[in-house]
């Protein structure tokens, strides 16, 4: 039972991290201009990519061990929607993530922002991914 409690801390925490930069961090920067945009994105995608994916390993590692020991699926479904968000990263959002790493701020443009802008839509979906995987492990603890 402790495995899954804190299975829904871990989760709950990335989903919470993920919602501030969806609803605070990214529209704030979004003001800036392109080149301050990047200058800012950067060490906050570096920031942000260490503790989301150390909590979105741990929160699959919990969860993975409460359904383990009890046997309840919604733990399993949990673990591999927190766990999901590594692919997602790797393979969709990885290329727009090493083309902004890759661009210095005197050459942002308006395609920076605008990769920028899309990368925010896809951190959306991690987003959704940490608040689901946090439904299934309050659900799996109720059981």
């Amino acid at each position: 039972m402790l495995m899954g409690h804190l299975a829904l801390v871990a989760a709950a925490v990335f989903a919470g991290a993920a919602i501030y930069i969806n609803v605070a961090e990214q529209p704030a920067r979004l003001r800036l201009d392109d080149r301050a945009l990047l200058t800012v994105w950067k060490p906050a995608y570096e920031r942000g990519f260490a503790m989301q994916s150390s909590l979105a390993i741990l929160a699959f590692a919990l969860g993975f061990l409460s359904w383990w020991q009890t046997g309840a699926t919604p733990s399993l479904l949990g673990a591999c929607v927190m766990i999901a968000n590594w692919p997602f990263t790797i393979f969709v959002m990885m290329p727009i993530n090493q083309q902004l790493m890759g661009t210095s701020p005197d050459e942002a443009r308006v395609n920076t922002r605008e990769l920028i802008q899309k990368w925010g839509n896809l951190h959306a979906v991690r987003t959704g991914l940490g608040f689901l995987a946090v439904l299934l492990f309050l659900y799996a603890n109720v059981l």
